[in-house]
Order: structure tokens, then C-alpha cells, then sequence
């Protein structure tokens, strides 16, 4: 059996399209960057400490140990310039977001993590993408954030909705851009005897 720790109906959406069959068990934990701690690491920190929590809060859940349930976390960071940038608290968090990003390129960190329940199998990815955004005027940074769209995502654009119009060019995997890289979930969930083909060709 999968669980996906995550709470993220985009990860979900992705995650259907790889497994029929998942539940979705999602993780809370410190998100706070370390010191001087490098993006790539961070998310793969992320990733880890999301999959653990999910598979201790499985555990307690459930009186009966299965060791056949099988965990997935991921996480996402924009980053630009080597700061990794959240999810913006305010309009104001959105603008400076969105201001930094404008014109230029940034990268979109993706990681993964699989494990079993006792976690003696870990196994992690991650994932970098290039995007190139056009110049945005503060008037878009405003109407954009009365959508809604970016005040739940990293870096507050959503690539896979209003938030395209924003992208020149993109380089790199898109299913990770918005949330969960298809390619090397499939590959992950192989090595814990998971595999898409024959998961979605079942009746």
C-alpha cells in the first residue's frame, strides 16, 4: 500500500496518474531552513522529514504493523540568487517574491523520498528545473494575488495556472515544477516493487 504525505491536491492529481490506488496521510513539520543550508539539501531534508513523519503517524494510527505500506514525500523550492523563497504570508511577501523573479531566471528544486514503514529502505531524488519569467509590472504582482492562485505556493506562482502567463521559457521537468516529477516518481516507486504500467492497465 502507497501513502502520500502530503496535503497538496496538485501532488495528488500527479500521483493519480502513476497509482490508482494511494492514501493520503498528510505530514506536519518544521519547515525553517537551516543555516547556511544549501537549497538542494533543504528540500531533500524536507522530503525525508515529511516521509518519517507520515510513516510515525501511520504507525500510531494503526495497532496492526504492515510492513508492506509504503510512504512518498515531496518537496518544492523556488530559489534565485541562493535564496530559497516559500510560500508568501501577505501581498507584500507575494510582491517582493514575484519582484525578484521578474525578468529573469530562477530554478524549481523538487526532491523525493520513499520509504517503508520501519524505514530501512530510503531512497531519495531531486529534481531541477530552469524558469525564465518575463517582465511582471506591479499591477499583475496585485490582480494576480486576488486570484488566490499564488498564496499556497513556493516562489507564489502557480506554473500550472494563471501564474504560465508569467513564463518566457522552461527548462527541465514540468510535473516537477508543479509539485511531484513524474519520470522519477515512476522510478522510485519501482525500486519498492510499485510500477505504474501495471498499476494503471489493472481493471
Amino acid at each position: 500500500m502507497l501513502v502520500l504525505a502530503s496535503a497538496s491536491p496538485r501532488r495528488k492529481e500527479l500521483l493519480s496518474l502513476l497509482v490508482n490506488d494511494f492514501e493520503v496521510l498528510p505530514a506536519d513539520i518544521d519547515e525553517t531552513p537551516r543555516e547556511r543550508e544549501e537549497a538542494k539539501e533543504y528540500v531533500v531534508r524536507m522530503a525525508v522529514e515529511k516521509a518519517r513523519a507520515a510513516s510515525k503517524m501511520y504507525t500510531q494510527q494503526n495497532l496492526q504493523f504492515d510492513s508492506s505500506v509504503v510512504f512518498l514525500a515531496s518537496d518544492t523550492s523556488v530559489v534565485v540568487d541562493g535564496c530559497i523563497l516559500g510560500k508568501p504570508d501577505s501581498l507584500e511577501d507575494s510582491r517582493s517574491m514575484l519582484r525578484r523573479l521578474s525578468g529573469r531566471s530562477h530554478q524549481v528544486i523538487t526532491s523525493l523520498c520513499l520509504c517503508n514503514i520501519d524505514l530501512e529502505h530510503v531512497a531519495t531524488k531531486c529534481v531541477v528545473s530552469d524558469v525564465v519569467f518575463r517582465d511582471i509590472s506591479d499591477v499583475e504582482i496585485d490582480l494576480y494575488w486576488k486570484t488566490n492562485e499564488p498564496k499556497d505556493k513556493a516562489g507564489s506562482y502557480g506554473i500550472q495556472g494563471l501564474g504560465s502567463i508569467f513564463v518566457r521559457t522552461m527548462s527541465g521537468s514540468y510535473s516537477a515544477v508543479v509539485g511531484l516529477p513524474l519520470y522519477e516518481t515512476a522510478e522510485l516507486l519501482a525500486q519498492f516493487g510499485i510500477h505504474s504500467l501495471e498499476e494503471m492497465s489493472h481493471e
